[in-house]
């Protein structure tokens, strides 16, 4: 028995490879400074583990789930969008529960479009998303981030053909990797083009509850007429540190969500209902622990790049999410300069280029481990005198 040629065609997992990378170091007993994962190391909050716990102790918890979801947990995704961004949200018809927002990104391709139509991907971007063009088997083509555009997309590079012939646009703000983020003019941008073209839009606002500098990231869907042309997704991964509950949501285009939900009732029966239970908690509840998260990666941004600057690498301090994108130094490639410093300095990184051909000369930093391991990184590299 032989895997199907569709799974043969997938692409080969980036971060999969980088894993086993740091895998072996680790075994060979080096103390490496892993800031290549994207992994949030801090725990889930106690109230919403106690949320779970409780609901887990409910036999009615114990049934299936219905298809779509609980009402519940729909409703708690609609008032958080009411309370946090003043958006009306009708649970019923507006939200798509997900086994975390990755497989939405995955199956959406499957979801609303047909075999060999175009879909429009950011460069450098998630590199999950042509996951989901490969199982659809439709085309895609990219749109460069630029440094000089503040990494995002300039729709005046589309040629008319492009925009003729897109049937979905993926963005992603706060960006990863890039650490970019965009604002409602951007946004309002977006929404011309999709009426005139007729494309669908997707939003990855996965780090959407991390902003800097006293500015909060700003929702695709705030922008006038953003539910009659796309969707956002959001995922409780990073705003309450619960990446393996695996719990997040698709909000806006009633046909979009009514398309999610009709291919995850042939896939799923929903998650198990204590999980939406626990997550309706943490949408509803005081939201203390994401100040105080959002404090703490803020934290260790200004620390890391603060030293950095010490060494003299001319680095810029990202806006949101919890990475930060560093320029490599001309002599190397994105993927030799991250080989060279796990083996010579014992720190881990993504190289640019595993998310996309615009990646290319910066490496990915995750702020995730304790500021005094931050620093101790940017000391490791200072002895390569490389700067």
């Amino acid at each position: 028995m032989e895997i199907s040629n569709k799974l043969k065609q997938l692409p080969t997992q980036f971060f999969a490879t980088l894993v086993k990378k740091v895998n072996t170091a680790i075994e060979e007993g080096r103390d490496v400074i892993n800031l290549g994962q994207g992994n949030p190391d801090q725990p889930t909050p106690s109230h919403i583990v106690e949320a779970l716990q409780h609901a887990a102790a409910d036999p009615k918890s114990h049934k299936y789930s219905p298809f779509s979801g609980t009402y519940e947990f729909k409703k708690a995704a609609a008032d958080f969008y009411k309370r946090e961004y003043n958006i009306e949200i009708d649970p019923n018809t507006e939200v798509a529960v997900l086994f975390g927002t990755k497989i939405g990104l995955v199956e959406l391709p499957l979801a609303v479009m047909n075999e060999g139509e175009l879909m429009l991907l950011p460069d450098p971007g998630y590199p999950d998303y042509l996951s989901g063009v490969s199982l659809a088997n439709v085309k895609y083509e990219t749109m460069p981030l630029l440094e000089k555009n503040n990494f995002l997309p300039d729709y005046n590079v589309l040629t008319e053909e492009q925009k003729k012939n897109a049937k979905l646009l993926y963005l992603n703000y706060p960006n990863n990797p890039t650490g970019a983020t965009a604002d409602i003019p951007f946004f309002q941008d977006t929404v011309e083009l999709a009426k005139q073209y007729n494309i669908g839009i997707v939003h990855d606002f996965a780090y959407g509850a991390i902003g800097f500098d006293g500015e909060r990231p700003v929702s695709f869907l705030q922008a006038d007429g953003a539910k009659e042309v796309g969707i956002e997704l959001y995922t409780l991964s990073k705003t309450y540190n619960m990446a393996g509950w695996r719990v997040g949501f698709a909000v806006g285009n009633k046909k979009m969500i009514e398309a999610i939900n009709l291919l995850q009732d042939h896939l799923f029966v929903s998650l198990f209902p204590a999980v939406q239970y626990a997550g309706a908690k943490a949408l509803t509840s005081e939201q203390d622990c994401v100040d105080e998260l959002m404090k703490l990666y803020e934290g260790r941004r200004n620390a890391f790049i603060q030293e950095c600057k010490r060494i003299g690498w001319n680095v810029k301090a990202p806006k949101g999410s919890f990475f930060a994108w560093l320029p490599v130094p001309e002599k190397y490639s994105s993927e030799e300069f991250a080989d060279l410093l796990l083996d010579k300095a014992d720190v881990a990184v993504a190289a640019g280029k595993g998310f996309g051909e615009y990646g290319e000369g910066y490496i990915r930093v995750g702020l995730l481990v304790d500021e005094d391991r931050l620093v101790e990184a940017v000391q490791r590299i200072e002895k390569l005198e490389i700067f």
